[in-house]
């Protein structure tokens, strides 16, 4: 897989555990949801995303 489809897996898997624990735990988890909306449009004003740095450095995406 390529780092962007990995992006896309995590993001998606942050907003809707956020959510679950924002319904079931705690509202205060919603702001977790927001942060990570925050972070996908900040990614694609500047095209720098601190998720996909952190993968480069695990060497995800990196053809073996």
């Amino acid at each position: 897989m390529t780092v962007e489809r990995y992006i896309r897996m995590i993001a998606g898997t942050f907003v809707l555990a956020s959510l679950a624990l924002g319904i079931w735990v705690d509202p205060h988890w919603f702001w977790f949801t927001a942060f990570v909306g925050v972070n996908l449009l900040q990614s694609s004003i500047t095209n720098w995303c601190l998720m996909e740095d952190i993968l480069k450095k695990l060497g995800v995406g990196r053809p073996n």
